[in-house]
């Protein structure tokens, strides 16, 4: 039987993303869908997105743009740094880069110009990175910059009053647009939950990978789960993006 992943936010985390893996015990027929943030956190950015390219030869997957993909594409491609992006998780992206060819590199850039910023199956389930504010779509987003940046389509779903029926007009119209929605980007250590959550119908699957969380990959028919161990655990020298030692921060960018 063909199964169907969504896998979180990944953060540099190779060894996490190697283990998780191993754990779904993949066939042929299995699809993983990738939410994006491949880099920035752990020290092993650069050699997330070469394991990555090599698995798309292996297996069917779909890849998803982040914010933190979109600052790495930014720096390979111009060479920007800005100080918000080093300070998130930049540093450590770069420094996976030492050794690398300027050949090789330019191959990593068009990996993630590639990526798709969102993407919508034939059961109409959206997967993006972050969110969308038109009450249209995606596909008639005003600000592309949505789609790796916006936290308001989850927040509005996971506070959403569990009376308001879908057929009330104070319903959200965003919600009605598709049977389910994929996210990563926030977190979901912010609300103290170490596993996906679910508001309405949209899912969230970044489990603060880059945190002190897992790596989640989320069975999207069965809405089974299946999680790396806490990614701080496999880099024990390393903060990722912790301030501080066993300290969990909130996600700025």
């Amino acid at each position: 039987m063909m199964r169907i992943f969504t896998i979180g936010d990944i953060h540099g985390g190779l060894k996490a993303l190697q283990q998780l893996l191993t754990k779904l015990k993949l066939t042929k027929k299995d699809t993983l869908i990738f939410l994006g943030d491949y880099v920035d956190g752990w020290s092993e950015s650069a050699q997330v997105i070469d394991f990555l390219m090599d698995f798309q030869h292996q297996h069917n997957c779909i890849f998803i743009k982040g914010n933190h993909d979109e600052y790495c594409e930014n720096w390979l491609r111009q060479g920007l740094a800005p100080d918000s992006w080093l300070f998130h998780g930049g540093k450590m992206t770069i420094q996976s880069y030492e050794g690398y060819s300027d050949a090789r590199k330019k191959e990593h850039l068009n990996f993630i110009e590639r990526m798709d910023l969102f993407y919508v199956d034939n059961q109409n389930r959206l997967f993006i990175h972050a969110g969308f504010s038109s009450m249209h779509g995606p596909q008639k987003e005003v600000y592309s910059s949505n789609f790796n940046w916006d936290r308001t389509l989850w927040e509005m779903a996971v506070a959403m009053d569990k009376q308001i029926q879908k057929d009330s007009l104070l319903y959200p119209k965003r919600l009605l647009l598709f049977n389910e929605i994929y996210i990563g980007h926030t977190p979901t250590t912010r609300y103290n939950e170490f596993e996906p959550m679910n508001g309405e119908n949209v899912w969230n699957v970044d489990t603060g990978a880059a945190f002190k969380g897992c790596l989640t990959a989320l069975n999207i028919e069965t809405k089974d789960f299946i999680q790396s161990e806490p990614v701080y655990l496999l880099y024990p020298i390393e903060r990722g993006r912790n301030e501080a030692p066993h300290i969990i921060v909130e996600e700025n960018v």
